[in-house]
């Protein structure tokens, strides 16, 4: 396994984003480099907006997030790819660490932003134990229709679109946060894999494995290996990680080791109470970008 990190002190507030870990081979020139930087920058700048403007890190978070899912160029809302039927799905899921509240759907067709669906189920039912938290199908697109959220439109779709020039098909986007308050959040949205069986579902819309927000401890958003990340449960790996004395850095580490052992690769983004940020991947390349005051960064490859 071939581990890329990076790590910073970020200080209160903070943002960290994802688009996607995989080769970038839709990368063929630099336009397509800059485009995709751009999609990266424009998150975290949004996100960093609502921070500076004293905004909670579960709105920075959404916000984000949602910035990605509109640009079309990540495998999540306009961007996401269809499966084998033909059919568009969208995972998304937020998480609270604050409050603890957690909202996701999978398999969900109607929502023009996916993640802003996933906040408003956890604002509706977004307590443990007494839910719902997670809903798919059906039952997620009723819900997203009763709420009155706005509905993708088909022409929206860009991956329907021929030759989408920069388009990644690789591009699950994330969001983690950190408010001037300490308090944590994470957001993760997908379009699952290219010509997936119609209602799979990877480790987007999971707590615990593709998302995760815990009190004064981690917020972490995953991409890669949908099935790795969900049976090793990987984010709660990090977290149980700096439970047992681990720091960030080797959490993440070891948590992207289990993945390994299970053929999966991938990575993600995460950040401590403090500011602490780490992005890891085993893939030969992630988006990400990070922002907090004095600092602004976006990559897509590892630095050497």
């Amino acid at each position: 396994m071939v581990l890329h990190l990076d790590t910073a002190a970020l200080g209160l507030p903070a943002i960290a984003v994802h688009g996607g870990a995989g080769t970038f081979s839709v990368i063929r020139s630099e336009d397509d480099l800059n485009r995709l930087s751009a999609g990266l920058e424009s998150a975290v700048a949004t996100g960093w907006r609502v921070l500076e403007g004293g905004g909670s890190s579960l709105e920075a978070v959404v916000e984000a997030v949602s910035s990605m899912e509109s640009s079309g160029l990540f495998n999540a809302g306009r961007g996401a790819v269809p499966t084998s039927g033909g059919s568009v799905e969208f995972d998304s899921s937020v998480m609270d660490g604050e409050t603890g509240a957690v909202g996701a759907l999978c398999s969900v067709t109607y929502p023009a932003n996916p993640i802003r669906a996933a906040l408003r189920l956890s604002e509706r039912g977004g307590g443990v134990p007494d839910g719902p938290i997670l809903l798919a199908g059906e039952g997620a697109d009723r819900f997203c229709r009763e709420e009155g959220l706005e509905q993708m439109r088909p022409e929206w779709l860009t991956a329907w679109q021929e030759e989408p020039a920069g388009t990644s098909e690789e591009g699950t986007v994330g969001a983690v946060a950190v408010d001037p308050a300490g308090r944590l959040a994470a957001a993760t949205s997908t379009g699952g894999r290219a010509g997936q069986w119609p209602g799979r579902v990877g480790d987007s819309p999971i707590p615990g494995a593709g998302v995760l927000a815990k009190k004064e401890t981690v917020a972490v958003s995953a991409t890669g290996t949908g099935e790795a990340f969900l049976v090793a449960g990987f984010a709660h790996q990090i977290a149980w990680g700096l439970a047992g004395g681990s720091d960030l850095s080797l959490a993440m580490t070891e948590a992207l080791e289990t993945v390994g052992q299970l053929k999966g690769s991938g990575g993600a983004v995460a950040l401590g109470p403090g500011g602490e940020m780490v992005a890891g991947f085993t893939t030969p390349a992630m988006a990400r970008a990070w922002r907090a005051a004095g600092a602004f960064e976006t990559r897509i490859f590892p630095v050497r």
